[in-house]
């Protein structure tokens, strides 16, 4: 039986490119240009910084981003023509992704072509561009639809061509891990390049099934910060990247950095962060509820996983009162807070604090603490 693949894995990121194409989303070249620089210095190899056929604008500030790495291989997304190729020649970077239509959907509702029109222009594509020096990896657009014959193929077509890598495109996010994985395992004996696998977000199983297509041998993962993307987005940088580090598989992401990148894209490109979000959410190492307060406080180990510390993500726990606090968790609180918290003022203050985390639907905070105990004083 083969055994699940265990060694490093890549991380592509696509926040600039996949991630701009979320409905309402627009970087300035501003924000642009930081987004670029914390990705490269959050240890990205791969970073996807546009679409040169959007014209004149975007081809400068494409050249200008490139121009602005040290590290990390600046590519250029292209559609399969001719004159995606001449503007993506303009951008001053020497590595290239071409999509290409892989299902039948794809091929006839979107171009009008059949099969062989796809393999006739993907080798002249690909092969234009290899002797023109690029570096090209190849993309099956909608290959979650496709037929995998035809996907092993098109790879065939591509690495003939000189092609460096092919990518699958869960392109509508309809795959479950399952799916994702019996794909890539299925591929990979027939196939002479490397694999590279695309998630989409539709059923929220993008992070899990980028997970499976590691698990079943795919060496590089596409990424946005935030999970940003088309429809409900992409499978999501910090969530990819605390995986494998958990799972021991490096990647060369600086897990300390994910937090900033995550706040600076959530500002560039007006999408708050859920407080829940895994890794980079306000509260997700935020405890209230006693049984959980209680045992953090005798052992942290109780309720952390050794994979997922705070402080790997250069966070921290915080306890903090409210509706479902225990006496344990309030006395600190109240400790905390420089207040009393004697078990007569624990039993006392309990039964308000609930009422009012009721009311106001959020935990207490210092100030919050000293109000309601100077209200009870005053009854």
């Amino acid at each position: 039986m083969k055994q699940p693949a265990c060694g490093p894995v890549v991380l592509c990121d696509t926040t600039l490119r996949d991630g701009e194409q979320t409905a309402g989303v627009a970087f300035s070249l501003a924000e642009k240009r930081a987004i670029a620089r914390a990705l490269e210095g959050a240890g990205l190899a791969e970073i996807e910084l546009g679409v040169a056929a959007m014209g004149p604008t975007e081809i400068a500030e494409i050249r200008s981003l490139a121009a602005d790495l040290r590290h990390a291989a600046p590519v250029v997304w292209c559609r399969l023509r001719p004159e995606d190729f001449e503007a993506a020649a303009a951008c001053g970077v020497r590595r290239l992704h071409v999509a290409a239509p892989a299902s039948n959907r794809q091929m006839a509702g979107k171009l009008r072509v059949g099969a062989d029109w796809v393999r006739r222009e993907l080798a002249a594509w690909v092969g234009r561009a290899t002797q023109a020096g690029f570096a090209v990896s190849v993309g099956a657009e909608d290959a979650s639809r496709a037929d995998p014959a035809f996907l092993a193929d098109l790879a065939g077509v591509a690495a003939r061509a000189g092609a460096i890598r092919f990518r699958l495109a869960d392109t509508l996010g309809i795959l479950d891990p399952f799916g994702a994985h019996d794909l890539v395992a299925g591929l990979l004996p027939r196939l002479a390049l490397p694999l590279e696998f695309h998630a989409h977000n539709d059923f929220g199983m993008a992070t899990a099934n980028t997970l499976a297509a590691a698990r079943a041998g795919a060496s590089h993962l596409s990424v946005t910060v935030n999970g940003l993307g088309e429809r409900a987005g992409n499978a999501a940088l910090e969530e990819v990247a605390a995986v494998m580090a958990a799972l021991g598989r490096p990647t060369g992401i600086a897990l300390d950095q994910l937090c900033a990148l995550s706040d600076l894209v959530a500002r560039a490109s007006g999408r708050p962060v859920p407080v829940a979000k895994p890794i980079v959410g306000d509260a997700v190492f935020t405890h209230e509820a006693g049984i959980h307060v209680d045992g953090l406080l005798k052992d942290r180990a109780t309720y952390e996983s050794a994979a997922l510390p705070p402080e790997r993500f250069g966070r921290a726990h915080r306890l903090v009162a409210g509706k479902h606090s225990g006496l344990a968790g309030l006395s600190r609180a109240l400790a905390e807070a420089g207040l009393p918290h004697d078990e007569a003022t624990l039993r006392t203050l309990l039964p308000a604090l609930r009422d009012w985390a009721t009311r106001e639907k959020r935990w207490a905070g210092p100030g919050d603490l000293a109000g309601l105990m100077a209200a009870l004083a005053q009854r």
